[in-house]
């Protein structure tokens, strides 16, 4: 297989790490194939691709796409790096409220995939970060919501000082969990 795939704490989020081949002149890894995914990611398409800047201390998130618009997201970082974080915000699972978090960088080559009913969120960890992520439905602006990151009930350790925090002025008017409709 050219991906080990490591079930996390919330086993339905997977850390995905591609075979990278590296001699003196660099590297070649295949970071996706549609055939190979769906060995471990039956019924899952991705038919966007995305792509963000960050520098360090930028929080994005916690974002996500309400039902019937929700995605699934595959996550990976190529230049920099990031702590990013996946939270369950299915009602019904036994793992609602909790989060998942991973180191993704260009170094490690590490993939994140976060399932529909998932809210996600990054602080760029590096002085610049470019992610790319892969999602398995259209962006649908009326279906965009979000997770204030500072949420006090979730307990987010993330790895920068509060005052290295920036977040834009639409993630500062984010609702905490509790306040979500």
């Amino acid at each position: 297989m050219k991906f080990k795939v490591t079930p996390q704490i919330i086993p339905d989020v997977l850390l995905i790490e591609p075979t990278v081949y590296a001699d003196d002149r660099g590297y070649f890894m295949e970071s996706f194939q549609q055939a190979d995914f769906a060995e471990f990611l039956p019924g899952v398409h991705f038919v966007q691709d995305n792509e963000s800047f960050s520098s360090r201390g930028v929080i994005r998130g916690l974002h996500f796409q309400q039902a019937p618009h929700a995605q699934a997201k595959l996550v990976r970082v190529v230049q920099g790096s990031v702590w990013d974080v996946a939270i369950d915000l299915r009602p019904q699972s036994p793992t609602f409220r909790q989060y998942v978090s991973a180191e993704l960088s260009a170094e490690n080559h590490q993939q994140l995939y976060i399932p529909k009913g998932f809210g996600h969120g990054f602080i760029a960890t590096s002085d610049s970060a470019i992610i790319q992520y892969k999602a398995d439905a259209f962006y649908h602006p009326a279906s965009d919501a979000g997770i204030h990151p500072h949420d006090p009930d979730l307990k987010i350790p993330w790895p920068l000082d509060l005052t290295e925090h920036l977040l834009s002025a639409k993630d500062q008017q984010l609702p905490f969990l509790k306040d979500l409709k």
